[in-house]
């Protein structure tokens, strides 16, 4: 037994979770797509994150038949999978079980931000959380996605995001504002050799990587640090152009010092940069853009524009990057398939509408933290099935009766359409996705309904020790701890309080 808590803090209330019984869609009307985009997009399925991190990015890649003919990507399929605060999940467990099911699927590569999941030494040991991957669990990892055709691209957080680099004392000094750790500050003479000797242990590791990860996404607070006002106000510099220059200076390192590497960077900090700020940064010949967007009615036509906009601000390749889960609440539990399908159908439409030359794939995030101070919301084997519809839905191309009969066939289960039964599967993790769905749709309903039954206590103890030996399988002890106190334990304790109360009553009668 893990020993609970001492206290509880109120930002761990339990919310009730919003749906239960129709997580799983019904099959979806076919489509037809131009010449040569059907069915699906083939190799096309990617990574993202999670946007949420320690953020821990769990991200399918499907690479464009093209990129791997030009040899820019290898296999049809792949998956990412990137650390967190409470470490991503353990090495048996995604390689061994996880990574030949995203191959299976359609996946063919693996986006990976390991945060401080990395084992980082020297001056960078600080970063190193004490559950990080040793660098032989690295290595078995690479062999393991190898040997499932997934080819693996390092993500490295450069910009924004730094909170797991800028929370330490010894880096402190190198935020943006002073009271936030999540942006680095650029100005700083250490900064640009801080970023490149974390980008230099990430590819000591990953000697065969082709593309290379820069992050760069939600990059808050730029331009509000006392350096940034006074350049701007002694300048004509804007935010825009303080993020290209930085941008520019991390992707041209990683060019001159790993040829044959080309990086990629999330877009957001620039969507609004006209083509002429973009053209004269110099960045487009240097990086990738990873363009994300995880609503189920995101703009199709928005996105495309952006898309010409880019091409014609000199960006040769674009990637999309859409969301299997860890995109639909901070402390959600539950994934709703219903709306990453609806999110990967849109990008499907968005990859139909452009050149079919410039996409070199889709990402499916998964993020475990909406930030490295986030709480853990829906942990992967609760997401697997996500997985499953998404992918086989950007590999047809549609989400038909015979596409989702071989959903059901990969993840060994009879049934898709209502999760609050005890239909479990035997997917890897299928036991702790059928536990935790009853504690979210039947245990926690019937608490509120029963809360006057003392028999409840059993049925939750059981459960509770059930679902906590299941976790310490895939997760340390440690994250096991943080999902159990943040998911269990307040409606245990309240519980307990009532029984205490109810006996106490019995024993004292008015």
């Amino acid at each position: 037994m893990l020993p609970p808590p001492i206290s509880m803090s109120p930002k761990y209330a339990i919310p009730s979770p919003t749906y239960c019984s129709s997580q799983f869609p019904a099959p979806m009307p076919s489509r037809s797509y131009p010449p040569g985009r059907s069915p699906g997009l083939p190799g096309l399925a990617h990574e993202g994150a999670e946007p949420p991190r320690r953020r821990c990015l769990v991200a399918i890649v499907t690479i464009s038949p093209r990129s791997r003919s030009q040899g820019c990507g290898s296999a049809v399929g792949s998956g990412r999978l990137a650390g967190a605060i409470s470490r991503a999940p353990s090495v048996g467990f995604q390689h061994g079980q996880v990574l030949p099911l995203f191959s299976a699927l359609g996946a063919t590569g693996l986006l990976i931000e390991y945060e401080d999941t990395f084992p980082y030494y020297g001056e960078l040991l600080p970063l190193r959380a004490p559950h990080a991957y040793s660098p032989q669990e690295i290595r078995e990892i690479l062999r393991l996605a190898q040997s499932c055709q997934l080819e693996v691209i390092p993500l490295v957080q450069t910009f924004g995001h730094m909170e797991f680099v800028l929370k330490h004392k010894e880096f402190a000094h190198l935020r943006e504002v002073e009271a936030f750790p999540n942006t680095l500050n650029p100005h700083k003479e250490q900064s640009l050799p801080l970023v490149q000797a974390m980008i230099g242990q990430v590819m000591e590791l990953h000697p065969d990587a082709r593309w290379l990860h820069v992050g760069s996404d939600e990059v808050y607070c730029l331009g509000e640090g006392n350096e940034s006002k006074e350049i701007m106000a002694n300048t004509q510099i804007t935010v825009e152009e303080i993020f290209l220059h930085h941008l520019k200076s991390v992707t041209s390192h990683v060019a001159s010092t790993f040829p044959g590497v080309r990086p990629i960077a999330w877009d957001d900090m620039i969507r609004a940069a006209n083509e002429q700020a973009l053209t004269e940064s110099g960045v487009a010949p240097l990086v990738e853009l990873m363009l994300w967007d995880y609503s189920p009615d995101l703009d199709v036509d928005n996105k495309v524009a952006t898309v010409a906009k880019y091409k014609q601000s000199g960006f040769q390749k674009i990637w999309f990057a859409s969301a299997f889960k860890g995109a639909t609440g901070v402390r959600e539990q539950l994934t709703s398939i219903n709306h990453h399908l609806g999110n990967n159908s849109q990008w499907l439409k968005v990859a139909g509408k452009i050149p079919k030359e410039l996409l070199q794939g889709i990402a499916l995030t998964g993020w475990q933290r909406y930030d490295h101070f986030s709480v853990l919301c829906e942990l992967l084997p609760v997401a697997l099935p996500s997985v499953a519809v998404c992918l086989q839905f950007l590999k047809h191309g549609e989400y038909s009766d015979q596409v989702m009969e071989q959903v059901k066939s990969f993840l060994g289960m009879t049934e898709l359409e209502n999760l609050a039964s005890k239909c479990s599967g035997s997917f890897p993790g299928s036991k702790v996705f059928s536990l935790i769905t009853q504690l979210m749709c039947n245990l926690r309903p019937e608490l509120n309904e029963l809360l006057g039954e003392n028999s409840l206590m059993s049925r939750w103890q059981t459960l509770h020790d059930e679902l906590q030996n299941e976790l310490l399988q895939i997760y340390p002890p440690s994250a096991v701890a943080e999902w159990m106190e943040v998911n269990v334990l307040p409606w245990y304790l309240q519980l307990k309080k009532l029984a205490e109360e109810l006996n106490a009553a019995l024993q004292n009668p008015l």
